[in-house]
């Protein structure tokens, strides 16, 4: 996949033709990118499995491959200069639009696996923990999102079999109107790509959130603590799952994300007051000393300085600060 980005770069400079309206090489692009930080991430989080199973080793290899597969479509489609999402126009793009819908259901179970295999093991302390456990669940309900985007629009249903394609990025308005720069979510009408984007990205986001707290925790004794740490990764995964929910609400209203109403800007606020009330909660709280056997009231060194996350509950206490 990082291979293909670099290609799908070289498209970008070299290939000046618009699909859409968008560069025709800035799909396989982000598409690229997006599955080789999947991989990197889902492989992170399978090796701290204490002993990986044949199940983990399938669902894992199942992964690649229906990736792989998904991007041959969307290399091949681009190289023909045809859409490779919701193009119903002829046979052969039927046939490539239903079989990447089947690859995504293929990957979105696989990842299921993983996330159950995460559950009944602990890979990590606490924190770590659910912060990959809660990563996991996320992303899934991101991932899940992807399906509103193949429901027809009302002007496909108007069309009914005469129809060139099926389901749509935007809402309320047609695929390939003004778009933000890079992203290329749409800014005249609401954008289903960025509630599934946020999503998936909660893989990474939760367990980076708690190698920052990680890392804070040389300066702020507090965030020694492994119960504060936990509850700062659960208001996180509360808020990103708030967050998703609330641009999944205003995609589908078709508001565009930087052209927000008062109803939308009122739910940031309430979610913005909620998570800092949540955060003061998870510090104000008093932490217990840890690691305190002597009896001086001094706390011990921060779970992983370093940056690693703890592989077991024990970690933070057999760390050599």
């Amino acid at each position: 996949m990082a291979a293909l980005a670099v290609v799908a770069a070289a498209g970008l400079l070299v290939d000046d033709r618009v699909l859409v309206g968008a560069p025709i090489w800035l799909k396989p692009f982000k598409f690229a990118v997006s599955f080789a930080v999947y991989g990197l991430t889902m492989a992170w989080m399978l090796s701290r499995l204490a002993t990986p199973s044949r199940t983990a080793r399938w669902a894992a290899h199942t992964v690649v491959v229906a990736g792989l597969a998904e991007m041959a479509i969307i290399t091949g489609q681009t190289i023909r200069g045809r859409r490779s999402h919701f193009n119903t126009e002829t046979p052969l793009d039927r046939g490539l639009f239903a079989t990447m819908g089947v690859t995504i259901a293929v990957l979105w179970v696989a990842t299921l696996v993983i996330a159950v295999l995460l559950f009944r093991a602990r890979p990590g302390d606490r924190a770590a923990t659910w912060a990959i456990r809660l990563g996991l669940l996320i992303a899934l309900a991101g991932l899940l999102l992807g399906g509103l985007m193949v429901m027809p629009t009302p002007d496909q249903e108007a069309a009914g079999t005469l129809r060139n394609a099926l389901g749509a990025h935007s809402v309320g308005v047609p695929d390939g109107g003004p778009a933000m720069p890079l992203t290329g979510w749409n800014t005249t009408g609401g954008d289903l790509r960025i509630p599934h984007f946020v999503g998936m990205h909660a893989l990474q986001a939760l367990p980076l959130f708690l190698y920052g707290i990680e890392a804070l925790a040389g300066r702020f004794i507090r965030l020694r603590d492994e119960r504060v740490r936990l509850r700062l990764v659960l208001v996180a995964a509360g808020g990103a799952a708030a967050l998703l929910a609330l641009l999944t609400w205003q995609a589908l209203r078709g508001q565009a994300l930087i052209h927000p109403d008062g109803a939308t800007l009122g739910a940031l606020a309430a979610l913005a007051a909620a998570t800092a009330a949540g955060t003061y909660g998870a510090l104000r709280r008093p932490a217990r000393a840890v690691g305190n056997r002597t009896g001086h009231g001094t706390s011990a060194p921060p779970a992983a300085t370093s940056g690693e996350i703890p592989r077991s509950p024990d970690a933070a206490q057999e760390s050599p600060a």
